[in-house]
């Protein structure tokens, strides 16, 4: 494993994406990843096949236990299990952990050095606290769905869970933070992340426009909004993504497109020129850029210093020599000796470089193996899985 976060142990009580999106950027990174799951004869609530792709895409890189958490027993292995943790993550409704007896308040208790991540829909506490979040209706409540699509197509949710990710990924930089912070305090935190809260904030300039400005942004299609011309352009086998805003950018873009009267023409003058008279700028490009292949027109814009690139399909994001230099499809060993193919970190780090070290395997694969290390005999392991406990 990754020496880069080897020091750690994370207490993974997540589920569904974002949970388990902000847990994989530690196992990713060689921190001692426990996951909790419930036993089988619970049931299970992940609501993905195990050996699918999406799963084993979220979940590698961990040891996985099976604890039922309505048993007192259940919560007493847990405790013991956080006092030799860093982190625990978790994005139960804020009154189920209460009712269950781990939330931060008890948890902390047992250790003080403990940093302990709640991932929710709405946020702990508020009006909305309760209700059960979902990544399609935090991007409507964020305002995402009401920018994205074409001009008065009604709104339209976008191709990944944004907020799910997000919220993931804003809650691992909050522990970050608070691991920074415990290094001088010695103290831990608890560290909030909600999907609605990460949403609003990823809508970043488009948020600021309402703020600082009043504007309320509009759906623009494949358009900037406000950068223009920034647009997908046809060309005589498909389509090309072209970012020609700013002067300069944009003086180049005409000049290799062999139409360099559009760089001073009195209607695209200036930026904002540009951008309100789009529609018409954008029919000239779209004249000029389909007597190219997709192929020449991108290597022509990018010798000029034109942003722009191809639009791929997933199967041919892979087949990209970028993006396999960048190492982004990695093998992960799988029981058996094969190795399962999944989506690389976007992270690197010179000499601590990720690793990826095992598949998840099957619920409670490493019950006798992390319980001996917390110091259960075989007996009492035996009596905790008779019982149904583990």
């Amino acid at each position: 494993m990754s020496e880069a976060l080897s020091h750690l142990r994370v207490i993974d009580l997540t589920r569904v994406r974002a949970g388990p999106t902000c847990v994989r950027q530690f196992a990713d990174w060689g921190a001692d990843v426990i996951k909790v799951e419930m036993p089988a004869t619970i049931g299970d609530a992940f609501g993905f096949a195990r050996d699918g792709s999406d799963f084993q895409n979220l979940q590698r890189n961990k040891r996985t236990i099976t604890l039922n958490l309505k048993d007192e027993r259940g919560v007493a292995v847990l405790k013991r299990l956080v006092r030799t943790a860093d982190i625990l993550v978790e994005n139960f409704r804020p009154g189920v952990k209460n009712k269950l007896g781990i939330e931060y308040e008890t948890l902390s208790k047992e250790n003080p050095r403990l940093i302990y991540a709640s991932i929710s829909g709405f946020g702990q506490d508020g009006p909305y606290c309760d209700r059960a979040g979902f990544d399609q209706v935090a991007q409507g409540m964020g305002g995402l769905m009401w920018v994205t699509g074409l001009p008065g197509q009604g709104p339209v949710r976008a191709g990944i869970p944004v907020a799910d990710l997000s919220a993931g990924l804003f809650a691992a930089i909050g522990i970050l933070i608070a691991l920074q912070e415990r290094s001088v305090s010695g103290k831990g935190q608890w560290v909030q992340s909600s999907l609605l809260s990460a949403m609003v904030s990823m809508m970043d300039f488009q948020a600021a426009r309402w703020l600082v400005e009043s504007e309320i942004p509009e759906q623009a299609g494949n358009d900037h909004p406000t950068s223009m011309p920034t647009s997908v352009y046809p060309t005589s086998d498909g389509f090309v993504n072209i970012a020609a805003a700013g002067d300069a950018i944009y003086g180049r873009m005409c000049k290799a497109l062999g139409i360099p009267e559009l760089a001073n023409h009195p209607d695209y003058a200036t930026a904002d020129l540009r951008s309100h008279n789009r529609v018409a700028l954008n029919d000239a490009i779209a004249q000029r850029s389909k007597q190219h292949t997709s192929d020449e027109l991108i290597l022509l814009l990018n010798d000029a210093g034109v942003p722009c690139g191809p639009i791929y399909k997933m199967n041919e994001v892979f087949d990209d020599e970028q993006v396999r230099h960048l190492g982004m499809a990695v093998n992960v060993p799988r029981p058996g000796g094969e190795n399962l193919r999944l989506v690389g970190p976007a992270i690197r780090l010179s000499r601590t470089p990720s690793q990826m070290k095992r598949a998840m395997g099957a619920p409670g694969e490493h019950n006798e193996e992390v319980l001996r290390e917390l110091g259960y005999a075989d007996s009492e392991i035996a009596a905790l899985r008779l019982d149904e406990v583990i």
